[in-house]
């Protein structure tokens, strides 16, 4: 699969976003996503729509509570998803441009 990305490694057109796309890019963090990844990954695209920008960290975590479980935090996030850089890879997995406040 050839996808057009960006410097930082997101999409360049979020739009064409799939289940198989995310696994593409989950490839790179050695990680086989889940239902239950696919489930945080839709919710963090779904704040991308609602709000118009791709989420921080804490804002996220919020939202993911209220979206889909009150168990959510970041150490849970950061050891199912392989990464310490939360908000950046869920975006990117995502298929939604980096946080404005990521380096």
């Amino acid at each position: 699969m050839n996808l057009e990305l960006d410097q930082d490694g997101h999409l360049i057109d979020y739009t064409i976003w799939s289940e198989e796309v995310a696994q593409v890019l989950a490839n790179n963090l050695e990680l086989n996503l889940t239902p239950w990844h696919f489930e945080i990954l839709q919710a963090v695209r779904q704040f991308y729509q609602q709000f118009g920008h791709s989420p921080a960290t804490r804002p996220l975590i919020k939202f993911l509570m209220k979206t889909v479980s009150a168990d959510i935090n970041n150490a849970m996030l950061q050891e199912k998803f392989n990464t310490g850089l939360v908000a950046r890879h869920l975006s990117r997995l995502a298929g939604v441009p980096k946080p404005a406040n990521c380096l």
